[in-house]
């Protein structure tokens, strides 16, 4: 498979020119398992897993290979094995902080050139949870494509794509339906050959099913709806690069209906990019927006200009994120105090010897 088939640019062979003189080979990051990956490369796929300096140099989780990454490799091709050396810098990633208590960024794709956020038109529908995934993918560096699925089990389609519009602003939406290959057409301008796109989305809203529709397979497994409140049964189990004949790539993902920010201040000025209209318009520049002479936030939420429901997930979400940000200054604290104990307890056992 040529390189350029699976997203390699003119940017990616610069980063990678003085590790080519050095004799390694390069691939990209299909499918991770545990402390494992398949690597698609011109000679084939192989299953690699990173060095032992890779390892002891990480900073982090971040650090390692995700999917779609392009990775320094050494092949041993009678085995059909290779060594990760080092991971190629991305030009896009769409992370997330680990769930549980942890504070540590899980990278869910790397290297998308646009991001499908995928929505059920069913029960389930929920423009807050569309909100935060616009959030990541301003944030991330791709493009945000939201897709409305699931068109013929939905009876007010109008009204939700009005809900849609009013946190998606300047986003396209594509309303479809897989199942009845109505509105797929339209998201063939964003699957070309070379190009990235990574789909995200909780479980159930049919994720796997446009990835299957597009391959003309059934390339990934799908599931059911649960009859008792329309959410979807978990069904992709882990994120998979998945290269189409017909040209393009896409990266399924599993459904994340737990949603943990991470770094989005960018996003938040995007995604939110009304509100801070807004609040230019503020008589006062610290104008907090709670009862201040001149406020034009709070005129246009008494005016019915701005939904009061939409101010209360910014507030929401500008705390998440700063009590991310507290936690994350206190972890780095404690880790650059247990570094230099050890490094006091090293320089000691010097001098004793």
């Amino acid at each position: 498979m040529e390189l350029k088939t699976l997203g390699w640019n003119q940017q990616f062979e610069s980063e990678f020119e003085t590790y080519k003189q050095e004799g390694y080979s390069v691939g990209r990051v299909a499918l991770e398992h545990k402390h494992m990956y398949r690597v698609l490369t011109e000679h084939g796929e192989v299953l690699a897993e990173v060095s032992g300096k890779f390892q002891y140099n990480a900073a982090g989780r971040g650090a390692y290979p995700a999917v779609g990454d392009w990775v320094v490799l050494s092949i041993r091709n009678e085995e059909g094995k290779a060594t990760i050396h080092n991971v190629i810098p991305r030009v896009s990633k769409f992370s997330r902080n680990i769930a549980g208590a942890t504070t540590e960024e899980q990278i869910v794709a790397a290297n998308v050139d646009t991001v499908f956020i995928v929505a059920a038109l069913n029960a389930d529908f929920n423009v807050r949870r569309i909100e935060r995934y616009m959030l990541m993918a301003w944030e991330s560096g791709a493009n945000p494509v939201i897709i409305l699925s699931k068109a013929d089990l939905c009876q007010d389609i109008d009204e939700k794509v009005s809900e849609t519009e009013s946190v998606a602003i300047g986003v396209p939406i594509h309303v479809v339906s897989a199942g009845r290959n109505i509105g797929l057409e339209a998201l063939s301008d964003y699957i070309q050959e070379g190009k990235t796109v990574a789909l995200l989305g909780s479980s159930g809203v049919g994720k796997s099913t446009l990835v299957n529709s597009f391959t003309g397979k059934e390339t990934l497994k799908t599931g059911d709806i649960r009859e008792d409140d329309d959410r979807g049964r978990h069904t992709t189990t882990h994120r998979e690069l998945v290269v189409l004949d017909q040209g393009g790539i896409l990266i399924d993902t599993p459904g994340m209906r737990e949603l943990q920010l991470w770094e989005t201040d960018t996003g938040l000025s995007q995604g939110f990019s009304d509100i801070k209209d807004l609040a230019s318009r503020c008589r006062f520049r610290d104008c907090g927006h709670n009862g201040e002479p001149g406020c034009a936030v709070r005129k246009a939420i008494e005016q019915g200009e701005l939904d009061a429901e939409r101010y209360k997930s910014y507030l929401k979400l500008q705390k998440e994120l700063a009590y991310l940000e507290r936690k994350e200054d206190k972890q780095q604290l404690a880790q650059a105090q247990k570094d230099k104990g050890k490094k006091l307890r090293w320089v000691r056992g010097r001098q004793g010897n």
